[in-house]
């Protein structure tokens, strides 16, 4: 069985090579190609399941632009990557591109001005105009086949953009595990999927009604929603009681009173006990409704009376539904009036007022509605102006309307108390991290109204894998459908004929037709873990992939992708896909509002990367805490930008001390070469940090090993370093020197293993100077291997010289002098404690600051430096 941590740590003949200046320029560029040469990321399939870390890597969507969020959210899920593979985990580490579906055919649209109309024969010698129109209705109209080739033909370009930019942020993906979520192995794998949930009996079809987005024409699932405010008028329209006394409700839809079934109040409410059982009659049409009751009806809106409509929007639905009303449906999938006039809207004048809305727009026929119903006096005053929450598809620009249709759902407890009370012990089930994430799965379960619509009427996407026999008179047999095997998959029934069947049987009585919708692209990506680990078709690698042990996303489609592949593995494996979750959080703009096209304040990443280089971008992500929005700020880029040029420069003085691989003092090492009190202070902090900082990584907090690595990072070159340049130039001798160089070695090894997750371009290329090999394929530093070098020793003491250091520093600066000035004396006062650190690490102190006497003196607690008398200027110290 191969072994997934290479050898880099055993001392060899590796030359020591420092450039004279080292830059970070040209980095990402050197190693991206080394360590897709070298395979640094391969996953190795010799392996077994314990030893194997697995991600389900969430495919972006290749049709959308590049934005910063991208370099935000992949990075994170990138450091934890590197960490996992640097303590021994063979890291499958997949990449998948979300293709399919209504975003890629929106874009398509546009980029080649082109519409499909799947009418149309196919023309294999098609090609796209060469100017593409400007106004959608000038768009030429081509074949469901021709369309499909040009959104196969824009997602590969669009996705090589996307690994252009991946690869260039150093995400350590293994680039030839990848996917797309319209390719064969997906479609196959979702066809089986949804297969294998209709013989469950997981999956169903039914017309019902739908969510209906007039400009897409597409049904919309609830994960898809958003509601958005809207300028409306509530108008206060008068229903007639048998006796001819008004009942008034108020409505902000009044174009569906010939829709209306009931009208609907609260059981309790006292104004309308004598109602409720009688009957009465709708204005301008004259159909006779029940006054109905019912717990969702609010007696303080409006009148506390209110018209059920056949549907108006989801709370419709849900009194439709759960009252056995019937169905009165008047508005289109186009988003028009039905042009033919409704069987329960009986004589001339009814007809008449149908015929004036009959073909118009929504919006057109509410504004006829309002000047028919004041003409017929069933107006009472004017409407009065709101602003309200109206359901829009997440994509489109025009209010959803509820439409009856035939669609095909997926259970997933919106409808099943059992199956919700499963999926939400699923959700406990799972790992959160932040764990109070889990507040927005459970949320969204327990709101579940409905079930999982899956099918969409559109083209680009995986086709539903379902023909029907059709009747004598040609009309679908839709509960006896037809079926592929298997082996069949994947298939397209709007293109190849059912099995067992000629093609020239389509569309004729007693022959069959095609399901002419595709799955949500939801539906497919939903199996992710499923596709990338060969669920049903690679027995072997699913075996030692699946469950997957993480899932990275970010948090507003925990409702969407998280719940959905949750529904998924659970009926489908009977489990969780994977053991933990990270979500992260959004990326603001500078002053904290959500990054957004139409406002403009949307940064390009491709900028970013050019004008700080990519270890800065990550340093700038990777100290976000999961969970929490961030603000894009170019001061901490900047930040990370000065952490990696230090990182090399601080390596170089290390290295030009002349240490090399063998000077690093690892587990069984004679720890009796660090002697000195100050070296061995400096590696016990290593420890500790060494400790914390594996900690962190363990519960998923990165951000928290950054600080604490960095921190240790300043301290060591800004302190230490700085303190030990006498001795590490020889100056007191081999054997303080042996001491200093090995402590030297030691915690740059370290530093740079620790470093690594986020920095791996900065810390590569200082690997590259002294050791073979990558760090990124180098063991993470073992606190337990680093304590014996500090038995003992006290990792204050360095604090305490330092901070003496830092006063002998400012008393130059105050006296706006050079920091060599020579210090002829200082007294350095704290308690006794601190006095006999001072002691231990006395030599190094009058080194680094230049100084002939520090006399030390016993006091109060905490380091403090007074009488400091400097020699004049450039006098050398005595």
């Amino acid at each position: 069985m191969a072994d997934n941590t290479l050898g880099t740590d055993t001392p060899g003949t590796t030359t020591v090579t420092v450039p004279d200046k080292p830059v970070l320029e040209g980095l990402e560029e050197k190693f991206s190609a080394r360590w897709r040469e070298e395979g640094t990321f391969r996953f190795d399939r010799d392996t077994e399941r314990a030893q194997v870390y697995s991600i389900d890597t969430p495919p972006p969507t290749a049709s959308g632009s590049l934005h910063v969020g991208h370099m935000f959210s992949y990075t994170q899920t990138d450091v934890v990557a590197r960490y996992r593979r640097m303590t021994g985990k063979n890291v499958f580490y997949p990449m998948g591109w979300d293709d399919n579906g209504l975003p890629t055919e929106r874009r398509v649209q546009n980029y080649f001005g082109v519409r499909c109309d799947p009418t149309l024969a196919y023309d294999p010698d098609y090609q796209p105009p060469a100017k593409p129109a400007k106004n959608e209705r000038d768009f030429e109209q081509v074949s469901r086949r021709n369309f499909i080739e040009l959104c196969e033909r824009l997602a590969v370009d669009d996705e090589k953009v996307f690994e252009d930019l991946f690869t260039r942020l150093g995400l350590s993906v293994d680039w030839d595990l990848t996917y797309r979520t319209i390719d064969d192995h997906s479609r196959r794998i979702a066809q089986k999927a949804f297969l294998d949930d209709l013989a469950a009996g997981n999956a169903y079809l039914a017309d019902a009604p739908t969510l209906w987005d007039v400009t897409f024409r597409t049904a919309v699932a609830q994960a898809e929603l958003e509601d958005r405010e809207r300028p409306g008028a509530y108008h206060r329209v008068a229903f007639a009681r048998p006796d001819g006394q008004p009942v008034h409700i108020e409505t902000t839809r009044p174009e569906l009173l010939p829709a209306c079934v009931a009208l609907v109040a609260h059981p309790d409410d006292e104004r309308y006990q004598g109602l409720f059982g009688t009957t009465v009659t709708s204005p301008l049409f004259g159909v006779e409704v029940p006054v109905v009751a019912h717990r969702l009806a609010k007696p303080d809106k409006g009148s506390g009376i209110a018209m059920i409509c056949t549907f108006g929007d989801l709370t419709d639905v849900v009194w439709w539904r759960e009252l056995d009303l019937p169905t009165r449906p008047v508005v289109g999938r186009d988003g028009r009036i039905l042009a033919e006039t409704p069987e329960w809207i009986r004589g001339e004048g009814p007809a008449a007022a149908y015929a004036e809305l009959a073909g118009k727009t929504v919006f057109s026929a509410k504004e006829r509605t309002v000047e028919l119903l004041r003409e017929a006096g069933a107006l009472e005053g004017e409407p009065k102006q709101i602003v309200h929450p109206v359901n829009f598809y997440e994509k489109g620009d025009k209010p959803l309307e509820v439409v009856t249709s035939r669609q095909w759902y997926i259970r997933n407890g919106g409808r099943d108390a059992a199956r919700r009370e499963r999926l939400l012990a699923r959700g406990a089930e799972l790992t959160w991290h932040p764990a109070f994430m889990k507040a927005r799965y459970d949320d969204w379960v327990e709101g579940l109204n409905g079930d999982w619509l899956i099918s969409r009427q559109r083209f680009f996407g995986v086709p539903i894998p379902v023909w029907y026999p059709l009747d004598a008179q040609g009309e679908p047999v839709y509960d006896e459908p037809i079926l592929p095997s298997a082996d069949q998959l994947p298939v397209d029934p709007a293109a190849e004929p059912a099995p067992g069947r000629d093609e020239s049987e389509r569309g004729r009585p007693g022959g069959f037709t095609g399901d002419p919708d595709v799955l949500d692209t939801w539906a497919t990506s939903s199996l992710s873990p499923q596709i990338v680990t060969g669920w049903a078709t690679d027995p072997d690698l699913h075996a030692k992939t699946y469950p997957m042990d993480l899932r990275p996303q970010a948090h507003e489609i925990i409702r969407t992708w998280l719940f959905s592949s949750v529904v998924r593995a659970d009926s489908l494996t009977d489990s969780l896909p994977w053991s933990d979750a990270t979500i992260s959080g959004w990326v603001l703009d500078p002053d904290r509002k959500k990054m957004s096209k139409s406002k403009g304040n949307v940064v390009v990443p491709t900028d970013t990367l050019e004008k700080f280089g990519s270890d800065a971008v990550r340093y700038w992500a990777a100290s976000a805490r999961l969970g929490a929005d961030t603000a894009f700020d170019e001061g901490q880029i900047k930040i990370g930008r000065r952490l990696a040029i230090k990182l090399l420069n601080a390596s170089k003085f290390v290295l030009a001390q002349g240490v090399t691989e063998a000077s690093v003092l690892g587990a069984g090492a004679d720890a009796g070469t660090v002697a000195d009190p100050l070296d061995r202070s400096l590696l016990a902090r290593l420890v500790t940090v060494v400790e914390r900082a594996t900690e962190a990584f363990e519960n998923y907090e990165y951000a928290r090993a950054l600080q604490l690595t960095e921190s240790f990072f300043w301290t060591f070159t800004d302190d230490y370093v700085e303190l030990v340049k006498d001795r590490a130039y020889g100056a007191r001798g081999e054997a303080a020197q042996a001491s200093v160089h090995a402590a030297l070695a030691t915690t740059l090894d370290a530093l740079l293993r620790l470093f690594a997750p986020v920095l791996p371009f900065a810390t590569d290329e200082v690997w590259s100077w002294w050791r073979a090999g990558s760090v990124h394929r180098a063991p993470w530093p073992d606190a337990a291997a680093l304590a014996p070098l500090a038995d003992g020793a006290d990792p204050e003491l360095l604090t305490t010289v330092g901070e003496a250091l830092s006063g002998l520093r400012k008393a130059k600066s105050e006296a706006k002098v050079k920091q060599r000035t020579a210090v002829r004396t200082a007294v350095i006062t704290g308690s006794a404690e601190e006095v006999a650190r001072l002691e231990a690490g006395l030599g190094d102190l009058r080194a680094a600051g230049n100084a002939a006497e520090l006399r030390l003196e016993a006091g109060d607690a905490g380091v403090g430096v007074r009488d400091v008398e400097l020699a004049p200027a450039e006098e050398p110290v005595r």
